[in-house]
């Protein structure tokens, strides 16, 4: 398999125009999970936003279809209650889950009664979550330029993080649970009391966004993953310069570290798995994991044997460590923006841009963010069952027709719907719309 050319060097790069940050844009078979094997977890019905393991093998999976796996011995439970999109999931003592995503929101879950409680809000998309490391606390990182520490136990009101000048995209504790660690948009990497939230000191200015970060079992070193490329460490606790495994590829979107594995684990937009030595300090593997778009999630198993990844595909990919790069990549996926224009119809072109991400267009709803749009003319608004409607819509008095369609895109959700968990998004030209509208009909209608 073609390896791509690496450098161990400081360069740099013009500034991007723009950042591949989010997807806005069976079923179930089942699989051995045992160490040392390659697997996957199939089942949601949308990209992998975030992967996280228990003590007691217990792999959860966060997902852009609202919802949060709980895969034991590769069978799922699902917890679902979330209104948006869910990036980061946790594992706690006891069978306890915490989740975090698009709908600002972070849940604390029983998963075996698959009952919720919200524990608190950010004014915006939660990303990234960290644990302490006495497991009573949670650090959040969110699209709204803050962190927030959370008392797990509800005994003290959150702890709220500011000072960054763009939005937080990595947090992570230190070993003792003292201090915090932060990456953001702003180039910064910064460091926090994680008791009072105060300052303590600017650890990095790289400059470009940094995306990614992940911290030694000692304290002794920061890496982080930016969106010129850079793959960087730095050393604890003064920032000084460390390594460099920067690769040809950008932006840096994952990063996992396992201290058992001396590994640390390196995603990209471009579909590699970068895997540095931290014993020898050298890239021992790099793997292109998919052909069709980015890495969004990384990390390891709990024993450190395997690496778990989440892209595009809406399945978990796991590879052994000692042979990756040996196992199948992901399965090339046909979302909307890798389909050539040229092979659509214009419907079929605004759909795929506007919907396929979400709806389904067949009975089977397939485990999506949005309910299937299958029999949708005439069909009232909010009238899916099984599925969990914002309260707008199940109170809406809209039924679904050619007139209501056209003016959804027209004004756009946030306009026509003011609350509903549509994105925000708009079809200017009305032949546009009418062409979506005539594509809908066809493939939504029963013959």
């Amino acid at each position: 398999m073609r390896q791509s050319s690496l450098k161990t060097k400081s360069f740099s790069f013009e500034k991007l125009t723009q950042l591949l940050m989010c997807l806005c844009l069976p079923l179930f078979a089942s699989a051995s999970v045992s160490a040392q094997e390659f697997f996957t977890l199939k089942g949601h019905g949308g990209p992998i936003k975030g992967i996280a393991t228990g003590s007691d093998g217990v792999i959860l999976t966060a997902s852009f279809d609202n919802s949060v796996g709980v895969w034991r011995d590769g069978v799922p439970q699902w917890l679902e209650g979330h209104t948006a999109a869910v990036n980061a999931v946790v594992s706690l003592d006891g069978g306890r889950v915490v989740s975090a995503g698009d709908d600002f929101t972070l849940r604390i879950w029983d998963a075996k009664t698959k009952q919720s409680r919200v524990v608190g809000s950010h004014t915006a998309k939660i990303i990234r979550l960290a644990l302490s490391p006495d497991g009573q606390r949670v650090a959040s990182a969110s699209w709204d330029r803050t962190l927030r520490i959370w008392s797990l136990d509800g005994a003290s009101p959150p702890v709220e993080v500011t000072g960054h000048a763009n939005i937080v995209n990595d947090v992570a504790f230190s070993t003792d649970g003292s201090e915090l660690y932060s990456a953001s948009a702003d180039g910064t990497l910064r460091v926090w009391d994680a008791q009072s939230g105060a300052p303590l000191r600017l650890l990095v200015n790289h400059g470009f966004g940094i995306n990614t970060l992940a911290v030694s079992a000692d304290d002794a070193w920061i890496a982080y993953g930016a969106v010129d490329g850079a793959t960087r460490l730095a050393r604890l606790p003064d920032g000084a310069p460390l390594r460099d495994f920067t690769a040809d590829r950008r932006p840096i979107l994952a990063m996992a570290y396992h201290p058992k594995a001396a590994r640390i684990a390196v995603g990209d937009a471009q579909g590699y798995i970068m895997l540095i030595d931290t014993d020898e300090w050298r890239i021992s593997n790099d793997f292109r994991a998919t052909l069709s778009g980015p890495i969004w999630a990384l990390t390891f198993s709990s024993d450190g044997q395997n690496i778990h990844a989440g892209g595009l595909d809406d399945a978990m990919y796991s590879w052994p460590v000692k042979t990756l790069g040996t196992s199948p990549q992901m399965a090339d996926t046909d979302r909307s923006f890798l389909k050539a224009p040229e092979e659509m119809s214009n419907g079929e072109r605004q759909f795929q841009r506007k919907c396929s991400i979400c709806h389904a267009l067949g009975p089977d709803g397939q485990r999506r963010a949005g309910p299937t749009l299958h029999g949708l003319f005439g069909r009232a608004a909010g009238a899916v069952d099984g599925y969990l409607y914002s309260q707008t819509l199940e109170r809406s008095d809209i039924v679904w027709s050619d007139e209501t369609i056209d003016l959804l895109f027209e004004l756009g959700p946030d306009n026509y719907i003011p609350g509903s968990k549509m994105p925000m998004q708009r079809i200017t030209k009305a032949e546009d719309r009418l062409d979506l509208i005539a594509f809908l009909k066809q493939k939504t209608t029963t013959p």
